[in-house]
């Protein structure tokens, strides 16, 4: 790429803190003199009260929303009346929705001790039973059940308590609120998580994908799990003597500069760059130490944008704290700005006031930063991360005006930080008082032009993927050519249905459904990697199936090596709180269930002596409760720990990145991979999704809202009633299709565009709108229409509304007059039931695989298809056996692969054959 690329513009930022509730508040929480600190509220956000209403949530949604979800609703209805809307009109088809948290949420927490207290219960009632004392035997069944009843009026239960606890509802809930109509995901990278969110929105508007993005960060302590896993990480201890994490929600406003000039937006500063760098080092996640590292990417930050290092006089340092990390931050910088003059940089840190707001740490300082460039003046700091003695730093005492650069007029600032596992990171700043046209010259005389929108084919050259009764890409092949599903009882190791089959009704404790399609999760690890024991085992069962599929995908491509050397990105579909999080919390909240016990009226008759024996017979059945945490726990229980954990064994040089879109999580993890390769933010991307749907917490909850199948998911069939739930994981190595050919590598397919849309309606119905929107962005960026495209590998969710919505939508958009011949329409979950984040991966997976088959897939367990469904307005074939591909004369083989989620999600990607003619 020459020069440098289209600055994006802040335009709107709101921020929700213990002691500030608006911008204003803010910038004076910051500008408040040394003498008058901040008291760090115990209670975080706890007491900031939102009105639901104001947000059309209805009332039976409202008991099972997350507190984040309730925030982060305020924080962008906040940010968006900063930028002056809704009296300011906003292209809301083409605004974005980009939502960053770490850790699980409270209801995520709750609805995971209300299915484990099942558990708890018939331990409760074993205990009792076995006690030398007949009183206390006699009531053990009456206790058991007792307790049962309690725990669900003590943590509440709702129907909708699977959508609410969900991460991506929330970007949804946010767009159905503002009736915005682009794309929404949620997305997790530790404490890089609002740096990767701004770079994703970055990406987006430079792509051309999207005009606006509201990015909305939030981090709130759910507990103490989450401190005392970091504080073992060596995160530094607070003023009480431990780590403890900040609370807040912060939220961004973006649109390219020049789209917020021509509509005459105000501007607080525009971002020039924004980088995030992967130090990838096999074992226990750690922060990296290489300063030579930090100097690279903020140097390569600076001749992007054009800018020379020593035009930098402020910097906001949003590291964690810890003494190595801080000195090799600061290092770098020393080297990168080597010829300023001592003194000259002033240096802030947002966490000087907010304390370690972890996910949010990030964009809270470009929210500072951004007011800092927008007033003209730098805060006073309490503290200084370093000694600034000589060095090109000082630490600012009270507030100091900053006037504008005499030879250009401009104010520049930088922002860095690091991230556990190796993420490190630079963005850079430059202040609205400059040159407010487009076309500026920044310093090296080289003009800045929006860029148009850019297309270019991504090549798929590498694949793999483990589902049901599949232990790679060949044998799912193998099964799907030959009709043979994974669906089946699962294994009692899975659902023990003594504790949670209740076949005959819909309860909010039990499930009805016991079929699925389970995969078993790797016992050891790829042979290829030297992986303790021990740790392997404090894997999340995902990262250890994550890993098994990418060294398959890995092995199929053969040129590792090539990969050493390059910037990358790991970028993972799954749920953004994995089970062993879950699990070690539940552990770790024993104590709650026993204070259940000990409120009931049932034990009000035992000594107190006798209450204990019980609890201490059940306590030792969960003996987690007991242990400290390791600095291995924290590695299995971030979401993005399963991209983190790839890319560090196999030492590749790739951002870790989870995201989560509900059902379609693949499909958009993909779309955020295709954006940074078509940018040129990265050079190479390992992109897919992983979930194991098949556990007692999804089954119950699934059961819940009635979702799941009474016998079996059968896609498109006059007798489908829902879905089974699968396990599987699928992922593809992504590289621009020009960069492809000259590396000389085997190109499998071709991704030629994708697209997604919110419904901004219902967070549970589908809605044909939507996906037709999400359909028709894909073809936005291709040349060919929707006749050329002969196979669709349909969502096929299995519930007769969805699947009637989905052929509705795929009818207005694929039944084109000169079609030629019928779109043929199958779905994978008929042979491997809804693996929920992965679902978008096994249906790729399996149309890649048609295409270099030259085969159509059959359906599995089709009989009679849904007299419903509009198939003869396309016209489309549902097949029920495998048939031959035939070639277009001329043409590629091309087919489309939808993948739609609850919050109103919806993605569509168009695949192409591989000829070695295709423009790049």
């Amino acid at each position: 790429m020459t020069g440098p690329r289209e600055p994006i513009a802040i335009v709107g930022i709101a921020g929700l803190y213990p002691e500030a509730r608006s911008v204003d508040e803010y910038w004076n929480l910051l500008a408040r003199p040394i003498d008058s600190p901040p008291s760090h509220a115990s209670d975080g956000l706890a007491h900031i009260d939102i009105d639901l209403a104001r947000f059309r949530v209805p009332p039976v949604q409202r008991r099972s929303m997350t507190r984040m979800q309730m925030l982060m609703l305020e924080a962008a209805r906040l940010c968006l009346a900063d930028a002056g809307h809704p009296e300011r009109p906003l292209a809301v088809e083409r605004t974005d929705v980009v939502v960053g948290t770490c850790f699980g949420l409270d209801r995520q927490y709750a609805n995971a001790l209300r299915v484990e207290g099942t558990r708890y219960a018939r331990e409760l009632e074993q205990a009792a039973s076995i006690d030398s004392d007949e009183r206390v035997r006699r009531m053990a069944r009456r206790l058991s059940a007792r307790f049962r009843e309690a725990l669900v009026g003590e943590l509440g239960a709702s129907p909708h308590d699977r959508v609410g606890e969900m991460g991506s509802t929330i970007p949804a809930r946010i767009a159905a609120a503002f009736r915005l109509l682009g794309r929404t995901i949620a997305l997790e990278s530790a404490d890089a998580t609002s740096f990767v969110a701004l770079q994703h929105a970055v990406n987006a508007l430079r792509a051309n994908a999207s005009d606006a993005v509201l990015v909305v960060t939030g981090q709130r302590r759910e507990g103490p799990f989450a401190d005392d896993a970091l504080a073992a990480k060596g995160l530094p201890a607070t003023a009480d003597g431990r780590f403890t994490m900040s609370e807040g929600v912060g939220a961004l406003l973006l649109k390219r500069r020049s789209s917020a000039l021509r509509d005459g937006d105000r501007i607080y500063a525009s971002i020039l760059e924004c980088s995030v760098h992967h130090e990838p080092r096999p074992g226990v996640f750690r922060y990296s130490t290489l300063a030579d590292e930090r100097y690279r990417l903020a140097r390569e930050c600076h001749e992007a944008a054009a800018v020379a290092p020593e035009q930098v006089r402020y910097v906001e340092y949003a590291g964690p704290g810890i003494g190595a990390v801080t000195t090799a931050e600061f290092k770098g910088l020393g080297t990168l700005l080597g010829e300023a003059a001592p003194g000259s940089i002033a240096l802030g840190s947002a966490g000087d006031r907010l304390g370690n707001t972890f996910a949010n740490a990030g964009l809270a300082s470009v929210a500072k930063t951004a007011l800092v460039l927008h007033h003209g003046a730098v805060p006073p700091q309490l503290r200084a991360p370093i000694d600034v003695a000589e060095t090109p730093f000082r630490l600012v005492r009270e507030l100091e005006s900053w006037p504008a650069a005499p030879d250009s007029g401009s104010r520049y600032a930088a922002v860095c930080g690091s991230a556990l596992g190796g993420g490190l990171c630079y963005l850079l700043l430059e202040g609205h008082d400059s040159q407010e046209i487009t076309g500026r010259k920044p310093s090296g005389g080289v003009s800045v032009r929006p860029r148009p929108a850019r297309s270019e084919a991504v090549a798929i050259v590498g694949f793999g993927g483990a589902f049901a009764g599949s232990p790679d890409a060949k044998a799912y092949w193998h099964n799907i050519e030959s009709g043979r599903d994974g669906l089946g009882p699962l294994p009692d190791a899975v659902l023990d249905r003594a504790l949670y089959h209740a076949p005959d009704e819909i309860t909010l404790t039990h499930s009805y459904c016991d079929v699925g399609a389970a995969v078993p999760v790797p016992e050891m690890p790829p042979a290829s990697l030297r992986i303790t024991p021990r740790r392997y085992g404090a894997m999340d069962p995902a990262q250890r199936l994550a890993l098994s599929v990418a060294d398959e995908t890995l092995t199929r491509y053969g040129r590792l090596p090539a990969l050493h050397g390059l910037d990358g990105t790991v970028v993972i579909g799954s749920t953004l709180s994995l089970s062993s999080e879950r699990r070690l919390h539940v552990e770790r909240s024993i104590p709650e269930l026993e204070a259940v016990v000990a409120g009931l009226d049932t034990v009000a008759h035992l000594s107190v002596r006798e209450r204990r024996r019980i609890l201490d017979r059940v306590r030792r059945r969960y003996p987690a409760v007991r242990e400290p945490m390791s600095s291995m726990d924290v590695d299995g229980c971030i979401a993005s720990g399963v991209a983190a954990v790839v890319a560090n064994e196999y030492e590749i040089s790739a951002v870790p990145v989870a995201v989560e879109a509900a059902c379609a999580s693949t499909l958009a993890a993909l779309d955020h991979a295709v954006d940074a390769l078509r940018t040129g933010a990265t050079d190479f991307a390992l992109a897919g999704g992983v979930e194991l749907a098949c556990n007692p917490r999804d089954l119950v909850l699934c059961s819940a809202l009635g979702l799941l199948s009474h016998t079996r998911i059968t896609p498109f069939d006059a007798a489908a009633d829902g879905f089974s739930p699968g396990d599987g994981c699928a992922l593809f190595l992504l590289k621009r299709l020009s960069d492809a050919r000259r590396d000389g590598d085997e190109i499998f397919g071709l991704i030629r565009g994708i697209g997604g849309s919110n419904d901004a309606k219902s967070l549970i119905a589908p809605d044909a709108d939507g996906q037709v929107r999400a359909m028709r962005r894909a073809f936005a960026q291709v040349e060919f229409d929707p006749a050329a495209v002969d196979y669709l590998e349909a969502h096929g969710t299995g519930t007769r509304v969805g699947d009637r919505v989905e052929i509705s939508a795929t009818a207005r958009v694929y039944g084109v007059p000169h079609r030629d011949r019928p779109l043929v329409i199958g779905s994978a979950k008929s042979f491997v039931g809804h693996t929920f984040a992965a679902a978008g991966g096994a249906g790729l997976l399996r149309a890649l695989q048609a295409v270099r088959a030259r085969t159509f897939p059959p359906n599995a367990n089709l009989g009679t298809p849904n007299p419903d469904l509009p198939i003869c307005d396309i016209p489309a074939v549902l097949p029920t056996e495998s048939t031959p591909w035939p070639a277009r004369h001329g043409q590629p083989r091309r087919a489309g692969v939808s993948s739609f989620g609850t919050g109103g999600i919806n993605y569509h990607l168009l695949l192409e054959e591989h000829h070695r003619d295709t423009t790049a």
